[in-house]
């Protein structure tokens, strides 16, 4: 039994290999961009999504918070805009995306334990309201354990969590770098290890190849964000998959 359901955990990982995107080797340095000027935030009430909105701010330029629920978003700025809407319903996808310059995704749900499409299927609006109002910049936060990171979250969650806990969760994962990698657009896909919520060191590991395939790695969703907003403005992993772990 012990057998089979290793055979089980490994055979899923090779097929989240197949289905994530295949991360490109990213170029040493990469080129430099202007910082954009107005930010739309989808996934804000989230973890990473909440420290992407405070430490965007504190960045300056103006930032757009996408929430499905405003109640739960009791954050106020002058530069921050709170806009209500769905990722499953394309037209507030459209009409938030109106007037930005680039988006930053931290998409999750609460639905672990049966088959959905929230993920892959927001995102593909958010690509569909990109293509029409010319925002050109995507970065989107996934997991380690998809693509060539597969394996990489340690052993734990390799042959337990992600096969038998989460594989409807990591498997819509796999169809969102999927959709993404298939678009057109200037995008950079974010694979964290474990989320935590610690603070913001400002150092961590990012490349193809970062995580442990015994321990299970980690990284805090403030030093996540921070990541992410650097990808915005650089273009070492454009149209590439980069891990990130303490």
């Amino acid at each position: 039994m012990v057998i089979v359901f290793i055979l089980y955990a490994i055979a899923l990982s090779a097929a989240l290999a197949r289905r994530g995107y295949r991360s490109q080797a990213a170029p040493p340095g990469g080129g430099t961009r202007d910082h954009p000027a107005r930010i739309l935030i989808i996934g804000a009430t989230g973890g990473t999504g909440r420290q992407l909105v405070a430490q965007a701010l504190e960045r300056g330029g103006a930032v757009t918070a996408f929430v499905r629920d405003p109640s739960r978003f009791q954050v106020e700025h002058p530069q921050l805009t709170v806009v209500q809407g769905d990722v499953r319903d394309y037209a507030s996808v459209e009409s938030a995306m109106r007037g930005h310059d680039a988006v930053l995704c931290a998409l999750g749900h609460k639905r672990f334990f049966y088959p959905t499409r929230i993920l892959s299927e927001g995102t593909r609006n958010i690509l569909k309201a990109m293509d029409a109002h010319g925002v050109t910049r995507l970065v989107c936060e996934t997991a380690l354990g998809i693509g060539d990171g597969a394996g990489r979250f340690g052993l734990l969650y390799t042959l337990f969590v992600i096969p038998v806990v989460l594989p409807f969760y990591f498997w819509d994962k796999a169809r969102q770098e999927q959709v993404i990698a298939a678009s057109k657009i200037d995008y950079v896909i974010v694979r964290p290890a474990l989320l935590t919520n610690g603070k913001k060191r400002g150092s961590y590991h990012h490349g193809p190849r970062v995580g442990s395939f015994l321990l299970t790695a980690r990284i805090s969703r403030a030093d996540v964000a921070h990541f992410m907003l650097h990808q915005l403005t650089s273009d070492r992993y454009l149209r590439a998959a980069p891990g990130v772990c303490w």
